[in-house]
C-alpha cells in the first residue's frame, strides 16, 4: 500500500510558533513502523516558516505577517526542518529525500510527469520523500494555500491508497469544541453535503492555513481520485498503523468514489483556480448533471469576473451553487457569444455534484 501522511503546522509547533522535534520523531517512528509492514510513505509536511522563527529571533508577539517576511522564514526554514526529518528517519535506517512542488507541477503535463515520475521513483528506491509547497518563492496569485489541498493532489499524482491528515483534533467534530463541549467525533463520510461543509467551516489554527474546511476540501480531492482519507490526531497512539488497517475510531474516515475522475479532470476540477464564473439556468445544470454534454451559449444567465480564453471557470445555477467547474472557449473582454456557441467544451467539463 501506498500511504500519504500529512502533518500540518499546528502539530508540529509550540506556543511560540517553533518546532517541536518531538513531533516529527513520533511521526518518524510511526513512517518507520509501516515500512516494516511492507508499506511505502510519502510525508507531505509543513512547518518551515516555524523551523525559520528562532533562527531569526522572530517567534512569539514577534512573528511577522507580511508575505515577504514570511517567504524569506520560510526559506530559512525549510532545510532546518528537512535536517531534524533526515535525522530522525535515519534513525530508523531510512533514507529521506526534500521534494519541493508548486502548483504548475500538477498543470503542466511534462511537470507533472516529471514529479510523478520522480516522486515512484524515490518510492522504488526505498526513500520516503518529504514533500512542501515551494513557499519561497510561491507566488499570492499561483499557490496551493495549504499543505491539505497539496497532499490530495499528491496522493492523486503517485496512484496512492490511503491519504492520512493529521491534525490536533481526533477528526471532523459535530461542533467546534471550543464552542460545544458535547461535540463528538463524525466517524465515517460516505456523501459531502451543505451540512458536513458548514460543520467543517471555520478559520485553521493561529500557526496554520489550513482548518477543518481545507481538510474536507482535500478529502473531496482525494475521493473522486478514488482514495481513502483519514482525517485524526498526529497525537494518536499508532495513528497510522490503526487507519491502514481501517480500525474503527482512529479519525473521522472519507470513502471513496465510485466514479474516478481522470488525471485531466481531475487537475481541471482542483488543481487550476477559477478565473471567474458562468451562471446557468436550470435546464442547463440538469443537461450537464446527466453527462457528456458540452455548456452552450443558450443556458447561460450571466458571468462573473474576468477570464481569457482556456481559464478554469466554476458553473453556478440560479442559485449560486457551484456544481461544475471547466475550461472556458471565450474571454469575458469579447462579451457573451450568441446562439449554440460552446461555452465549455464536454472534454473540458468537470461535474462536482
Amino acid at each position: 500500500m501506498i500511504v500519504v501522511a500529512k502533518i500540518g503546522t499546528s502539530s508540529l509547533t509550540d506556543a511560540e510558533g517553533a518546532i517541536r522535534r518531538e513531533a516529527i520523531a513520533r511521526l518518524c517512528g510511526e513512517v518507520a513502523a509501516l515500512r516494516t509492514d511492507g508499506h511505502a510513505v510519502v510525508v507531505v509536511t509543513s512547518g518551515a516558516i516555524g523551523a525559520g522563527l528562532p533562527a531569526l529571533g522572530l517567534g512569539g508577539d514577534r512573528r511577522p505577517r507580511d508575505a515577504i517576511t514570511l517567504q524569506a522564514l520560510s526559506a530559512v526554514g525549510q532545510s532546518r526542518l528537512m535536517s531534524v526529518y533526515d535525522e530522525e528517519l535515519a534513525s530508523h535506517g531510512i533514507v529521506s529525500g526534500q521534494v519541493l512542488l508548486a502548483p504548475l507541477d500538477f498543470v503542466v503535463r511534462s511537470q507533472y510527469l516529471q514529479a510523478r515520475g520522480t516522486l515512484l521513483r524515490l518510492l522504488e528506491l526505498g526513500v520516503v520523500p518529504v514533500v512542501n509547497e515551494n513557499d519561497a518563492i510561491a507566488d499570492d496569485e499561483i499557490r496551493f494555500g495549504d499543505n491539505d489541498r497539496l497532499s490530495a493532489l499528491v496522493a492523486q499524482l503517485i496512484g496512492a491508497d490511503l491519504l492520512v491528515l493529521l491534525t490536533d483534533t481526533p477528526g471532523l467534530l459535530t461542533a467546534d469544541p471550543r464552542v460545544d463541549p458535547g461535540a463528538t467525533l463524525i466517524e465515517e463520510i460516505v456523501e459531502f453535503d451543505k451540512e458536513l461543509e458548514a460543520v467543517a467551516g471555520g478559520p485553521g489554527t493561529a500557526g496554520g492555513s489550513g482548518g477543518m474546511a481545507s481538510k474536507l476540501a482535500a478529502a473531496k480531492i482525494a475521493a473522486w481520485s478514488g482514495i481513502r482519507t483519514v482525517i485524526a490526531a498526529a497525537t494518536r497512539e499508532r495513528v497510522l498503523l490503526d487507519a491502514v488497517a481501517g480500525l474503527p475510531g482512529v479519525g473521522t474516515s472519507v470513502s471513496p468514489h465510485d466514479r474516478r475522475l481522470p488525471a485531466r479532470k481531475l487537475w481541471i476540477a482542483f488543481a487550476v483556480r477559477a478565473a471567474g464564473r458562468l451562471r446557468v439556468d436550470q435546464g442547463a445544470r440538469r443537461a450537464i448533471e446527466r453527462g457528456g454534454v458540452s455548456l452552450l451559449a443558450a443556458g447561460l444567465v450571466g458571468v462573473e469576473g474576468e477570464f481569457d480564453r482556456d481559464d478554469a471557470v466554476e458553473i453556478i445555477d440560479v442559485d449560486g451553487v457551484v456544481f461544475a467547474k471547466g475550461l472556458v472557449r471565450f474571454a469575458s473582454s469579447e462579451g457573451t457569444p450568441d446562439g449554440s456557441a460552446v461555452l465549455v467544451h464536454a472534454d473540458d467539463l468537470v461535474v462536482l455534484t
